[in-house]
Order: structure tokens, then C-alpha cells, then sequence
């Protein structure tokens, strides 16, 4: 079930530790296994705790447009202040078919900031820069979290988009390339467990030191690589445990993580002292 106070603490420690948003049910937790009623309890519960601190951009994203838009609606009326929206996964809809789909779902939610995330890893599709200069004309789609793994891919994304779109990166190894590129930050898996070290990437980034900035993201590249060991959310989840942060639970189809990886995690946090 949620553990609604460790989710709360974790909230509170992020903002202490200088994390710039939320995305709870993204892709580095549980979203994929909870309820609709359990997702929004838990956007309903961080918005609560966040207390407009932070902003709190809820992950709405699926694979059936009317699913997502439900899940965007009760995200804005629980109070989220945007929505990150995963390409729809599995169905590989053409190009044609991912730009009616968050147009759909842009104009249920009218004037509800929305982020579109793609991962072609993950969903089977991908997002080309051309559909997305047209996704940056709709009024309330304002940004994307880029996680192809490809530098070139945002090199044309900004030569398609310019500033229309603000792109954030969804690899934490390439956070200061995409900043150096114009990108505008992180949505992170590392931040789920060392928030003041990839906050201050981001925020060098903003500032344009790039010495800085890429002195602390080549830092940070054990701890990154030792959280895709196995299928993400498993390491983060298992390092959490770890701080004694919350349980170390996972919902099936998800397994607890090998010994071995685990035993090389936690090495690797000590490492950083975070064990």
C-alpha cells in the first residue's frame, strides 16, 4: 500500500535539500502498478505536503488517450500545477498519432501546463523534432523530458523548437550536455536519493558555469551507472531502503534486486557517504 509518511518525509527532504519540483507517479517509482485511486492519492498527498513550495508536475502519462486524460483532469483538480506525459508505450502509434494524442489531451486540460516525455527505450516509439515543433504550437504543451540517449536528437530538437519548448533531460549522465545545449534542467533518478548534488548541476547549468557544472556531473557518473543496474525503479528503491528512507516493497512484475548488483550498490554508496 502508499506509505503516505515516508512519502511525506521524502517530499520534505527534497525541498530541504533544494530540489526545484516533484513528479510524483513518474517512471522512477511504482506508477505503472498503482490504482487510479492510489494515483491520486499520491499526487493529492505531495501537493499537500509540498504546499506550493515547489511546483508539483504529476505523471499522467498512458498508453489510451481517454485514460490520460482522466488522469490529467484529477491531477489538476487535486491541485498538481502540470502533468508529465510519457509517450503512449506498446501501441507505437506513427507520428500522426503522437501529436493527436497529447492534442487530445492538451485541449481536455485546457491551460494545464503538460510536458511531454520521450523514451523510446521504454515505449516503442519515438518522437521525432519535427512532431515536436508542432507539439511546441499547442498552447499549453510547454516543454519535454528527452531520454533517447542521444546528444544530436537535442541539437534538433532546439534547431526545430527554439525556445518554444523548454527541454529537460530524462538521462542524468547527459544533464550537462543538454544544459550546455539550452536545455533547462533534469527530471532525475539520481535526485531520488542525492538531491543536493544534481541541484546543484542544474543550477550551475542555469547560471552558464560550466566548469562547475561539469565537474559535478563527471562526479556523480559512479552513482548514476550503479542505479541501472537492473530495471529502474529497483536500484533507486533498493538505495532508499538502504538510507533507511522507506521499505524496499516492490510491486510484481518487478523483483527484488540480485544480490550481487546489490552488493556493488552499496559499495558505491558508501562511497558517496550515503550509507
Amino acid at each position: 500500500t502508499v506509505d503516505e509518511q515516508r512519502l511525506a518525509d521524502l517530499v520534505e527532504w527534497h525541498i530541504k535539500s533544494g530540489t526545484h519540483g516533484i513528479v510524483p507517479c513518474g517512471t522512477t517509482g511504482e506508477s505503472a502498478t498503482l490504482s487510479h485511486e492510489e494515483h491520486t492519492q499520491v499526487v493529492k498527498l505531495v501537493v499537500q505536503v509540498a504546499d506550493k513550495r515547489v511546483p508539483v508536475v504529476a505523471g499522467t502519462g498512458s498508453n489510451s488517450t481517454e485514460e490520460a486524460i482522466l488522469l490529467t483532469r484529477e491531477a489538476r483538480e487535486v491541485g498538481a500545477d502540470g502533468a508529465l506525459m510519457i509517450s503512449p508505450y506498446y501501441n507505437r502509434p506513427p507520428q500522426e498519432g503522437i501529436l493527436q494524442h497529447y492534442k487530445a489531451v492538451a485541449e481536455a486540460a485546457s491551460g494545464f501546463p503538460i510536458v511531454f516525455y520521450n523514451i523510446p527505450s521504454r515505449t516503442g516509439s519515438h518522437i521525432t523534432p519535427t512532431t515536436m515543433a508542432r507539439l511546441a504550437e499547442i498552447e499549453n504543451i510547454v516543454g519535454v523530458k528527452e531520454a533517447s540517449g542521444s546528444v544530436d536528437q537535442v541539437i534538433d530538437i532546439r534547431l526545430a523548437c527554439g525556445d518554444k519548448l523548454a527541454v529537460l533531460s530524462g538521462e542524468d549522465s547527459l544533464t550537462f550536455s543538454m544544459m550546455a545545449l539550452g536545455g533547462t534542467g533534469v527530471i532525475s533518478t539520481v535526485a531520488n536519493i542525492a538531491p543536493k548534488e544534481m541541484a546543484a548541476i542544474a543550477n550551475a547549468g542555469l547560471k552558464k558555469d560550466w566548469d562547475t557544472a561539469s565537474a559535478l556531473q563527471l562526479q556523480l557518473v559512479p552513482l548514476i551507472r550503479a542505479l541501472f543496474t537492473e530495471t529502474n525503479p529497483i536500484p533507486v528503491k533498493t538505495a532508499l531502503s538502504l538510507m533507511g528512507m522507506c521499505e524496499a516493497g516492490l510491486r510484481l512484475p518487478l523483483a527484488p534486486m540480485g544480490e550481487a548488483h546489490k552488493d556493488k550498490l552499496k559499495a558505491v554508496l558508501k562511497q558517496y557517504a550515503l550509507i
